[in-house]
């Protein structure tokens, strides 16, 4: 395709390449024409009369209470042919099919890494930048991603949401539930290349690996190195 101006080509170059340079300084939605922007930017500010009966939270728009309502239908309607897995939105299969395909089309300029979602490419260009827009109200600790404030507010307010469907026990992420979890299932994922031992946490696989660093060490007439281990055992989990 062909143009008149050079500044007419920069738009459909921008959809090739995936850019979305227009960002919204409210959320972390990013578009590729102002116009959009414009647009979305109105959503912070339009009164929301779609109400949702379970829950009472009200939207701007039908379809984002429809979409809501799946949250409490458990609904997820968008299935990926491959592994099954089903979704609320059809943009989420979009996202998640690359995962298959290993496509990644939004590369940093910077440093040419690639990544299969936009928001993914944000996040990453903040490391080279050293932004972080997302700042906590309460202690004026800032973040790259709002997901990482999230979870940080949740110091302030001691919530724990992710609990333990054995034992209770709670905790303010999911990450560290999933880890708690393999003190039920005995699931050790993190094992050592030279002895086969394995562990729960990589943190204690860190450990372990500067014992057999020690060993070789006096092996070759130096000095041990102190190793201060956290469990029971020269290489105990």
């Amino acid at each position: 395709k062909s143009f008149f101006q050079s500044t007419h080509l920069i738009v459909p170059e921008k959809i090739h390449r995936g850019d979305k340079t227009y960002a919204c300084n409210k959320c972390e939605k990013s578009f590729r024409y102002s116009s959009d922007l414009i647009r979305h930017e109105k959503t912070h500010t339009a009164e929301k009369c779609f109400e949702c009966q379970e829950c009472r939270q009200a939207f701007k728009y039908s379809s984002n209470l429809r979409r809501h309502l799946r949250t409490h239908t458990g609904e997820k309607p968008f299935e990926c042919a491959q592994c099954g897995k089903t979704f609320t939105r059809n943009f989420n299969l979009i996202l998640h099919q690359r995962n298959h395909t290993g496509e990644k089309p939004y590369e940093c300029k910077d440093c040419g890494k690639a990544f299969n979602q936009p928001s993914s490419l944000r996040s990453h260009v903040r490391t080279h930048t050293g932004e972080k827009p997302f700042g906590c109200s309460q202690c004026g600790k800032a973040f790259r991603e709002h997901s990482s404030l999230k979870t940080h507010l949740r110091t302030h307010t001691r919530e724990k949401p992710y609990a333990c469907n054995q034992c209770g026990k709670p905790f303010r992420t999911s990450t560290h539930l999933n880890v708690h979890k393999r003190i039920h299932t005995g699931e050790k994922l993190y094992e050592c290349a030279t002895c086969g031992q394995a562990f729960r946490h990589s943190s204690s696989l860190t450990v372990h690996k500067r014992i057999h660093a020690g060993r070789e060490k006096v092996r070759n007439g130096g000095l041990p190195l102190t190793v201060s281990h956290p469990f029971d055992g020269p290489l105990a989990d």
